[in-house]
């Protein structure tokens, strides 16, 4: 398959890969994209999923996952229409963690190929806390709502994360909602708020952070959170 290549090759592609030339195999593309049919097909969509958090399903007859039957999250639905798996899972460490510009302008694009049927009247990225972003650089939720909202034409919101939370990335969907208690506000500068607004992020796991930002959104006076980002961990039926 063209998209098992390893990481330092993928790495090295996006870095070189010419407008006009496949960034995941070098192939030649049609004016202004950035990707060959070849590779497009064969990226890790996730295909049937659930309506609430995007996690794969196994049943097509399923709306549903487990958790969001047992427990119905505050985000209505969830937009991510490929898998955090191959090339998605290099393309997004490229982009968070080398701050590859080549990379993020991927995911937007990537992102928009599959623009959500109720897209809301905002978009709000999951803020970072100032602490971390220093460390990181940027913000990669930031960064990308800022690409999607100047596209779709679509208004920004902001919020504030105000508490400097342990790292989400060893813990299980209840110690990540705990953690994240009272992480998130409404910036203060935000005035009226409109009824439906989407959450941008780069990966959903849980969806603990989405919704811990969800609740504080609906607090504030929003009457239906989405969420729209570039791809889904799966993590099974739980």
């Amino acid at each position: 398959m063209r998209l098992s290549i390893t990481w330092p090759r993928m790495h090295q592609m996006l870095r070189g890969a010419l407008p006009g030339y496949c960034a995941f195999c070098l192939a030649r593309t049609v004016a202004g994209q950035g990707w060959c049919h070849a590779c497009f097909v064969e990226m890790p969509w996730n295909i049937k999923s659930c309506r609430h958090c995007a996690n794969p399903l196994h049943e097509r007859t399923q709306a549903l996952c487990g958790h969001c039957l047992r427990k119905p999250p505050p985000i209505r639905h969830t937009q991510a229409a490929f898998l955090y798996q191959a090339a998605i899972t290099e393309l997004i460490h490229d982009f968070k963690f080398n701050a590859s510009p080549r990379a993020g302008m991927l995911l937007v694009e990537l992102m928009l190929t599959t623009v959500p049927r109720q897209p809301g009247a905002a978009l709000l990225a999951v803020p970072m806390h100032p602490v971390r972003a220093r460390e990181r650089g940027f913000n990669q939720a930031q960064w990308l709502a800022e690409q999607l909202a100047r596209r779709t034409g679509l208004p920004l919101l902001q919020a504030e994360c105000h508490k400097l939370v342990a790292s989400q990335r060893t813990l299980n969907r209840q110690e990540r909602a705990a953690n994240l208690r009272g992480t998130f506000r409404m910036a203060s500068k935000t005035r009226a708020l409109p009824a439906h607004i989407m959450l941008v992020d780069d990966v959903v796991t849980t969806g603990a952070t989405g919704n811990a930002l969800a609740e504080v959104a609906i607090d504030a006076g929003v009457e239906r959170v989405d969420m729209w980002a570039a791809a889904r961990t799966p993590l099974g039926d739980n």
